[in-house]
């Protein structure tokens, strides 16, 4: 991107989210750091205005309706639009656990913040996104919740492959990165779904391979991306479905 963006980032407050933040403050551009704890996202956003960037805390719950929608006006009243809206807030509630073990409470509050926060942020988002020159969705997703990874699983991920609420999370992730892509196409909004790569976050307990600092990296380049509808590959190239 050589021109500035308005970029929201949802769960920026830390790990991936935060190193995505960081990396398109660094570029120039006006990062908003989307966070449901107030304090916490407040923190996060002066340590990057404090070097300079131009960066603020947008109280954000993908979970909580009334804050989507101020977070929205907020974004309205200060910018006029959006250019980059980064899905990024997730959790996970399995533990390696075998799913048989996993709660149906604890799969239902994934999908409140993987699956269903993810639609309506979305959606409340999508008026400012037509406003801008080059509207852009990023679904941070990963290829654990693909049918390529599940119906056949990397033998050194394979420990992960019954992750029932994240994988299955992911899976429709992804499903609605392509429905959003197709019905949005003709707006000239790319939809994508936005790999990390394996990063060491609190999410996995950090057993991951990267950095959550390289991972918001391979986010922040992806959002430059020309295609619409895949799922971009943290090392270039995409990845199979």
């Amino acid at each position: 991107m050589t021109t500035k963006k308005i970029v929201l980032i949802t769960g920026a407050n830390k790990g991936i989210g935060l190193a995505t933040a960081t990396a398109l403050a660094e570029d120039g551009h006006t990062v908003l750091l989307g966070a449901r704890d107030p304090e916490r996202g407040r923190t996060a956003a002066a340590g990057l205005t404090d070097q300079g960037m131009d960066a603020r805390f947008v109280h954000l719950d993908v979970t909580d309706p009334a804050t989507i929608t101020s977070a929205a006006e907020l974004i309205e009243a200060d910018h006029g639009r959006l250019d980059v809206l980064v899905n990024n807030a997730a959790i996970t509630r399995d533990r390696l656990r075998p799913p048989s073990e996993v709660p149906v409470a604890a799969v239902r509050e994934v999908y409140e913040t993987n699956v269903f926060g993810v639609i309506a942020v979305t959606n409340a988002m999508l008026s400012l996104l037509r406003r801008s020159e080059s509207g852009y969705i990023g679904n941070v997703s990963s290829g654990l919740g693909t049918f390529a990874f599940l119906s056949d699983p990397a033998e050194v991920l394979t420990q992960y492959a019954t992750l029932l609420g994240y994988n299955s999370s992911k899976a429709a992730l992804n499903a609605i990165t392509l429905i959003y892509a197709d019905a949005l196409r003709d707006s000239g909004i790319r939809v994508n779904a936005l790999s990390p790569g394996f990063c060491a976050t609190d999410l996995n307990g950090h057993a991951g391979v990267l950095t959550a600092t390289e991972g918001g990296v391979h986010i922040a380049r992806q959002i430059s991306a020309p295609e619409t509808g895949v799922f971009l590959n943290e090392n270039g190239g995409t990845y199979p479905w």
